[in-house]
Order: C-alpha cells, then sequence, then structure tokens
C-alpha cells in the first residue's frame, strides 16, 4: 500500500530524529536524500524519453521491419 506525504508530514515526523542523530546518521540520511533526489531526476528523464519515443515514427518504422 502507498501513502503519500507531504513535505511538511515529513519534516513533523523527522524533525525530533534529526535533532538527536549523531553525524554519522545524518551523513547515511544526506546519502539517502541525494540518492533520492537523482532517482526521482532519472524517473522524470526516463518519462520525457518515452513520451518522446512514444510520439515520434521510429517505433512504428521499427515495427514495420520485424
Amino acid at each position: 500500500m502507498s501513502r503519500d506525504f507531504t513535505l511538511q508530514q515529513i519534516a513533523e515526523g523527522i524533525s525530533k530524529s534529526v535533532l538527536n542523530a549523531s553525524d554519522k546518521d545524518l551523513e547515511g540520511f544526506q546519502k539517502i536524500v541525494d540518492e533520492t533526489i537523482k532517482l526521482r531526476e532519472a524517473h522524470k528523464n526516463l518519462h520525457k524519453m518515452v513520451q518522446s519515443y512514444s510520439s515520434s515514427g521510429v517505433h512504428r518504422s521499427f515495427d514495420q521491419k520485424t
């Protein structure tokens, strides 16, 4: 089951944990945030590529050759 959270809900939920976290924990958390941002950008780029491919004639000519 998936649940969408607002940025405010996330911030409220982690604020106490972040305040009490060690430097090592914060570094790990920062890595997770950085990788999440990269993943999000990659997903956006993939979506754009699929839309571009779908709207082009490339797949139609490829289908005709097979």
